[in-house]
């Protein structure tokens, strides 16, 4: 079956992370260095590592402009604390989405931000206990690899069958491809939060 260690993140530690993604942004725009801000209990739980801000963690952050997506760049793996992992991804996501031109000056106003924080990933040996709404997928074969948001089966209207061959696709391979011989499925979960 499929475990995942648990994965909290406090409204202030979301509210604060909200607020990085912003200012990162708000700073390239501006051409300034970024001021990021945290409260003293906050700042010492960080420090002393007892935050989830401290912790490594992968991380994707979505920037939309009403309704329609904006930019969405993320880090599969957990190599920077998440704290830093947001703050790069949404700068990633603002000006280095290969699908949109950079953010303009005047635009980041009218874009609202959401940050999908992720849990570390685990091999998914048995692609039906993928629960559909709750788990991410990711899919790793013959030199191509795919990745979808937990929320993405859910906004798209997708049963397993259709999540499963979705995946695939996104890693240009053709539909049932994770059933293949030395493709490599993993699933995550996900904290997603936005303003």
């Amino acid at each position: 079956m499929l475990n995942f260690m648990e994965f909290v993140i406090n409204q202030e530690e979301q509210k604060t992370l909200l607020a990085d993604a912003r200012e990162a942004i708000a700073a390239r725009l501006e051409g300034r260095a970024p001021r990021y801000s945290r409260s003293p209990e906050l700042a010492k739980a960080i420090a002393e590592g007892h935050s989830a801000l401290a912790r490594p963690s992968g991380a994707f952050v979505t920037l939309h402009a009403g309704k329609n997506l904006r930019g969405c760049i993320g880090r599969m793996t957990a190599v920077w604390p998440l704290e830093k992992t947001v703050q790069t991804m949404a700068a990633e996501a603002a000006f280095s989405d290969p699908r949109f031109p950079p953010l303009a000056t005047g635009e980041l106003e009218r874009c609202s931000l959401e940050i999908s924080a992720l849990s570390p990933m685990a091999p998914c040996p048995d692609p039906r206990a993928v629960k559909v709404g709750v788990h991410g997928l990711y899919l790793i074969h013959r030199g191509r690899a795919g990745v979808l948001l937990p929320q993405v089966p859910v906004e798209q209207g997708w049963d397993l069958d259709e999540y499963l061959d979705y995946i695939c696709v996104k890693a240009g391979l053709p539909p049932a491809s994770y059933e293949a011989p030395g493709a490599q499925l993993y699933t995550f979960t996900a904290v997603v939060f936005g303003e």
